[in-house]
């Protein structure tokens, strides 16, 4: 095997061949003593070189991530970042917008990563990127799943939970318009059944009512039976609200079917309105 891009020194190249062989993507400091039958002092001069040649990357300290070879120094990049910012508490997942960005449901570009973990945690940077802590409930730490990132598994909410926790939290996920953006995206490949398991397990009449009305307003193609489970929801003597406090002038107002108010102006989900229909083929003849 050789390194045409990066190229290694004798003791670099033990390194990186051991753990490609072994199939490793983390390592500690002590490990690559013992690799090198030396000590910490020479251990962490290959640690140094091989971090500025990019074929380790810190995850926290005496840890490191493996950049694999056959990935070369592209892999430094966003992806890598989750890899990283992934190791800084168990348990956790990624989600809100970094989660949304990941399957594709936004085009915004993110330069936040929202890991979220019942542990308390002070946020920090990752190489450029910000990693920001949520600390949920008890009953919302759910609903992610094992993703590959560039080799590494990363804990990351699933496609439905990602869609209910941006239209929870609007701020992590771009603001109302975003969420309801995402919201739109993913209706056509959600598990609807996934979706009234989750909400029922988090329990919130709120929430529901919002995701609700968002739906309609991106025209989901939501089975009947959802739609009739969520609008159980609806309680007679109580409202919802969905947007600021403050009332917005021109705002959408009063939804009574969701018993809701939309306080957010129709140019703010002018993006997602009726994304989430299906598209028809149209056939020339």
């Amino acid at each position: 095997m050789t390194f045409a891009v990066r190229s290694l020194s004798r003791n670099e190249s033990r390194v990186v061949l051991s753990l490609t062989e072994q199939g490793r993507r983390e390592v500690e400091r002590s490990d690559i003593a013992q690799m090198l039958g030396t000590n910490f002092q020479r251990a962490d001069q290959v640690i140094r070189a091989l971090r500025r040649k990019g074929w380790l990357a810190r995850a926290s300290w005496g840890r490191y991530l493996l950049v694999p070879p056959d990935q070369g120094p592209e892999a430094l990049g966003e992806s890598n970042l989750l890899a990283l910012s992934s190791r800084i508490a168990d348990p956790y997942y990624i989600g809100y917008g970094t989660a949304a960005a990941h399957y594709g449901l936004t085009t915004q570009t993110r330069n936040t990563i929202w890991l979220v973990t019942p542990q308390r945690k002070r946020a920090r940077r990752v190489q450029d990127t910000e990693v920001r802590i949520v600390n949920p409930t008890a009953r919302k730490f759910f609903g992610f799943v094992p993703v590959d990132v560039l080799g590494y598994s990363v804990m990351m909410s699933d496609r439905e939970k990602t869609t209910i926790d941006c239209i929870d939290r609007p701020d992590l996920a771009g603001g109302i318009g975003e969420a309801a953006y995402i919201l739109a995206t993913a209706s056509r490949r959600l598990d609807w059944q996934k979706i009234t398991e989750y909400l029922d397990r988090i329990a919130s009449p709120s929430l529901v009512r919002q995701f609700g009305w968002l739906a309609d307003h991106a025209q989901a193609d939501m089975p009947t039976e959802t739609r009739a489970h969520l609008l159980k929801y609806v309680d007679r003597n109580l409202s919802a609200f969905l947007g600021p406090k403050l009332p917005v002038r021109g705002a959408v107002g009063y939804i009574a079917t969701w018993r809701l108010t939309v306080n957010v102006t129709p140019e703010e989900l002018q993006g997602s309105r009726g994304l989430g229909r299906k598209q028809t083929v149209r056939r020339d003849h």
